[in-house]
């Protein structure tokens, strides 16, 4: 992806986080020549070494992508449009023009599939204790029957992506004045819907260094 200096984000930490609260990500596969997306929720492992998720065993996809080449998870964070109308500079010089904010990592490589049932199941836990960790009373595998699980697993294939890039970017208004800055999230705020409240905490967490806005 087009990516400047100024937007793009380093901190893996930062990039974890992005890819924990925005688990969905939409997979970019080769398969028989031609470019194939799939939307699957995916788990990071710590330290950012393998990316690992499942499919229906009917989704053509852990037989078909191409082995050869990389794969690509794209995921994508909080965005909002943002209108000149919020920049200080408007009332300014009015040489302003509207954007578009946004968070997405992008993580590259090799794409295997296991058809493993102890593998499956142990992803399957780690998954739940992931999206259920929240809950009064989380949910748990163990919590259905067991020869239920059993035939849910069949249907499944898990698969695997060894990490072999990562690039994030986080455009967050780095590139404007602290005045333009300060306009934008007060008018992301009176917007009232969750989406630029988001987007406005975002921006807030995300204040870039004066060497970037030089």
């Amino acid at each position: 992806m087009y990516l400047t200096e100024i937007f793009r984000e380093t901190e893996f930490a930062e990039i974890a986080s992005l890819v924990e609260r925005h688990p969905l990500a939409t997979l970019v596969t080769l398969q028989a020549g031609e470019i194939v997306a799939d939307h699957i929720p995916f788990l990071l492992d710590a330290g950012g070494k393998t990316l690992r998720a499942h499919v229906a065993r009917a989704n053509p996809l852990w037989r078909a992508f191409d082995p050869s080449v990389d794969a690509l998870a794209i995921f994508s964070g909080v965005e909002h449009y943002v209108t000149p109308s919020w920049y200080a500079t408007k009332r300014e010089t009015g040489k302003v023009v509207p954007t578009w904010n946004y968070e997405v990592v992008h993580v590259y490589g090799r794409l295997r599939a296991i058809d493993e049932a102890d593998w499956t199941r142990a992803l399957l836990r780690d998954l739940t204790a992931r999206h259920e960790a929240r809950r009064s009373k989380p949910w748990a595998v163990e919590d259905a029957p067991a020869d239920f699980i059993d035939a849910q697993s069949k249907a499944i294939v898990g698969i695997e992506i060894a990490v072999s890039r990562i690039e994030a970017k986080r455009k967050l208004s780095q590139n404007r004045n602290s005045a333009d800055r300060a306009g934008v999230i007060a008018g992301l705020l009176a917007e009232g819907d969750a989406g630029a409240e988001d987007m406005a905490k975002a921006m807030s967490a995300n204040q870039p260094t004066p060497s970037l806005q030089k």
